[in-house]
């Protein structure tokens, strides 16, 4: 997707994004600097706070499953695509992992205050 296209409207506040405990404690960490959804949960320049401390948005694209590297998996936060998708399959029983499945990826860091 080209920066110059524009991006379908969210299916999700940026709030929902990250809710699990062990992933806000990854973002917190700085080991997780990146997340995919089924839908689009942030605009680019959105900023997201977790316990006080506020994340830009940097990119949002989207991706397939099959696309996933370690590197990827790595902001992610897990050591390989196999880790990361043990733990998502773990998260959502009986859902199959198509690797021409699409995600929504989005790409944040830390703001410094």
């Amino acid at each position: 997707m080209s920066k110059e296209e524009a991006l379908p409207p969210k299916t999700c506040e940026i709030d929902r994004m990250i809710t699990k405990q062990e992933d806000i404690e990854k973002v917190l960490a700085g080991t997780k600097t990146a997340t995919r959804r089924n839908g689009r949960y942030a605009d680019p320049g959105e900023i997201m706070v977790l316990e006080g401390k506020r994340f830009k948005v940097e990119r949002v694209y989207r991706q397939t499953l099959g696309d996933l590297t370690d590197e990827i998996a790595i902001q992610e936060g897990y050591a390989s695509v196999e880790e990361y998708k043990n733990a998502i399959l773990s998260i959502h029983p009986g859902m199959p992992w198509k690797p021409q499945m699409k995600v929504w990826a989005h790409e944040f860091r830390a703001v410094e205050e």
